[in-house]
């Protein structure tokens, strides 16, 4: 996965509180390939589109600028529900690379982690604070910086966030759980290797 150091862009404001991943992805997408043409439209689908696949003009991610942000900002306990991975991977679709939230889902985070989408906890008024002036300002940006693990705001306050030093290690390295393991390879190697002299017979 790409490796995330710093990163700024376009926020959206998402005023719902347990924003499940239903509604970040609809359950009867899921069948769908992240590569396929159109992946991305399955975001906040139902939310965004009528019936009739027209767009809803008052939901937020419809309008300009918003569709063109890269940083969520939610309210509390974003990503509950069913554990769907796919939740991140039509976030991934749309470049987006964090959701700020006061709270999220427990899997649905550790999903984030493991896909290239940083996942901040910050306080809930503080994430109140930033989707008021995201809303009064549409097209400001926030900025994040993991190395410093800090968010700055659309009007220049910075904000610290708390994040494990092994997914602050993984993030800013790009590693995914698969290049986790082949960092290992040498021993898995070295223990196959031994396996295989002193015990094939258990073959």
């Amino acid at each position: 996965m790409e490796a995330f150091t710093t990163f700024k862009a376009i926020g959206i404001p998402i005023d719902i509180i347990n924003c499940d991943t239903d509604q970040i992805i609809p359950a009867r997408f899921l069948r769908f390939q992240t590569s396929q043409d159109g992946f991305d439209q399955f975001l906040f689908h139902d939310l965004r589109f009528t019936d009739d696949g027209s767009e809803r003009p008052d939901f937020i991610f419809n309008k300009v600028p918003f569709r063109e942000g890269g940083v969520i900002v939610a309210d509390i306990n974003w990503g509950c529900g069913s554990s769907r991975e796919n939740a991140v991977y039509v976030l991934v679709a749309n470049r987006i690379k964090t959701v700020i939230a006061p709270s999220f889902g427990d899997i649905h985070h550790a999903n984030c982690m493991k896909n290239g989408v940083l996942p901040v906890r910050l306080a809930r008024e503080v994430c109140d604070q930033l989707r008021a002036q995201l809303h009064d300002r549409p097209g400001a940006e926030i900025a994040v910086d993991l190395a410093a693990q800090t968010v700055t705001g659309p009007d220049g306050a910075t904000y610290d966030f708390e994040i494990s030093p092994f997914d602050k290690h993984r993030m800013l390295n790009g590693l995914d759980d698969i290049d986790m393991t082949l960092q290992y390879e040498n021993q898995i190697d070295g223990f196959e290797q031994n396996r295989a002299t002193n015990y094939g017979w258990l073959d």
